[in-house]
């Protein structure tokens, strides 16, 4: 090898070095100042005609399958946790201090509630004379109605939060979409002209990951680089250009309220309409806390109203139609049967005819009359009098038929229905507690496993710059050595 040519080689190998120790750097920083995850730049060599190695271009550390296992388990996690969170406030509604050992705690499950007002009607058919016995269940009964509001109260407005949480998310997604039309279309337009687009792709590999929290996505590469984006279910959220997702906010929910459908490009994606239902992110698991969970338990809340008006309802002795008595409702004519009247535990009430607050007499409790004269049972007004208070309590534990909407056993006596409803929502917790917890380790996992496999390791990065100092050296008194004998040389020639 000439001299010449071993100063080529000795040069060229000093600016590959440079190049190189600039993308070192450039790892280094990256991981230290990007938020989440950033692949590690890696050069491509090639051998020159001189026989030095020089940086041709540079690419991502990147591994799909890892990836797209990153972008699922973020879906699946972020679907989870919007389910539990809300089914963590319904469970609020069946908390009682002998569930939670917290004394502080008063009993406020439908349940626990009306399990008291059995006790008090249990003490009053001992003593039906007593008033005190009499007002005891009078209050019994009116925490029990108070119970049922508050958690149709709570369940609607899980519902409203879940439907602004679901448009906030349709936003974001919409955001997000016209971030990565920028990033793609330079990407594609770098890629075109040989530049170097590996920022390019950790910021539309940043886009993903965020899009990924709100909806399950999957990906596929174009021939020139650019990315296409579809849901989980199939429908094209970007091809070319970002495709309109859309949803309209229902400002007040009541049981009665159908919430509206998240579309893109005019598909359904979500609601009992929905052509192509997404399965993961964010968006899916609000949709079903809004759609499913919380409706189903709000059926199954005002089943056990009706039960409650069907259990007290009062007989007329003249041709045995029936009426509400102690449980009544805004707007009731009849009682409800088997039929799911939605809504009801939200109107659920104490006639105001036993309540002595409002003109009532505690003694229809144990007489009837709620309805009027053709309505009472105690025609002689005995103090002794409790065939209707035992009749009342036997209804509490009779077998009788619920609406199938909730999703029980329909044949149930009332306690064993109410009992039923709270066991329920207890499992719909701890299966929507556990799945989160389950879906945040296996995103853990697949996000350690990328990184460990692409990602930026700084021990790595910085014993490569060692290498590369100690490369730079060995160049450098190369150059020093070259340059001494092209002295002598001119030196022997003068």
């Amino acid at each position: 090898m000439g001299l010449s040519n071993a100063w080529d080689v000795a040069t060229t190998s000093l600016a590959t070095n440079a190049g190189l120790t600039s993308i070192v750097s450039r790892n280094i920083s990256n991981a230290q100042n990007t938020t989440g995850y950033v692949s590690a730049k890696v050069a491509n060599l090639a051998t020159a005609s001189s026989g030095a190695a020089t940086i041709v271009s540079i690419r991502d550390l990147a591994n799909a399958s890892l990836f797209n296992a990153m972008l699922s388990s973020a879906s699946a996690n972020a679907a989870a946790q919007a389910l539990s969170d809300g089914v963590t406030t319904l469970q609020t509604t069946v908390r009682d201090a002998t569930a939670t050992s917290d004394s502080t705690t008063a009993a406020q499950s439908p349940s626990a509630l009306l399990q008291a007002l059995a006790t008090a009607l249990q003490t009053y058919s001992s003593s039906p004379g007593n008033s005190s016995a009499a007002s005891a269940v009078l209050s019994a009964a009116q925490n029990l109605a108070s119970g049922l509001n508050a958690a149709t109260t709570t369940v609607q407005n899980e519902r409203e939060t879940a439907d602004q949480q679901m448009v906030n998310s349709v936003a974001t997604i919409n955001t997000l979409l016209g971030q990565f039309q920028d990033v793609n279309t330079a990407i594609v337009k770098t890629t075109a002209t040989g530049g170097d687009a590996s920022d390019l792709l950790d910021q539309r590999d940043t886009i993903l990951q965020s899009l990924s929290q709100q909806i399950g996505i999957t990906t596929t590469i174009n021939s020139d680089g650019s990315m296409s984006i579809y849901t989980d279910s199939g429908a094209t959220l970007f091809n070319v250009t970002a495709r309109s997702v859309t949803m309209a906010a229902t400002t007040a929910y009541s049981a009665l309220t159908t919430g509206a459908a998240v579309s893109v490009d005019g598909v359904p994606v979500t609601g009992a309409n929905a052509t192509m239902p997404i399965q993961s992110g964010a968006l899916a698991g609000l949709a079903d806390l809004r759609d499913n969970v919380a409706v189903q338990y709000q059926a199954q809340l005002d089943s056990i109203a009706g039960g409650l008006v069907n259990a007290f309802a009062e007989t007329d002795t003249s041709n045995s139609a029936q009426a509400p008595g102690l449980f009544t409702y805004s707007g009731a004519t009849s009682i409800p049967g088997s039929t799911l009247v939605a809504g009801l535990a939200g109107t659920i009430e104490v006639s105001s005819a036993v309540d002595p607050s409002q003109g009532g007499s505690l003694s229809l409790i144990r007489d009837g009359g709620i309805n009027g004269s053709s309505y009472v049972q105690n025609t002689t007004g005995a103090a002794g009098y409790s065939s209707l208070i035992q009749d009342d309590l036997a209804a509490l534990s009779a077998t009788t038929s619920f609406p199938s909407a909730g999703g029980l056993t329909a044949s149930n006596s009332l306690t064993g229905y109410a009992a039923d409803a709270a066991s329920w929502l207890d499992g719909q917790y701890q299966s929507a507690s556990n799945q989160a917890t389950y879906q945040s380790t296996l995103k853990t996992q697949a996000s350690q496993a990328l990184s460990n496999a692409t990602g930026v390791n700084i021990d790595d990065q910085m014993s490569k710059m060692l290498d590369l100092e100690n490369s730079y050296s060995a160049s450098a008194k190369l150059i020093s050595t070259i340059n001494s004998m092209f002295d002598a040389l001119l030196q022997a020639v003068a």
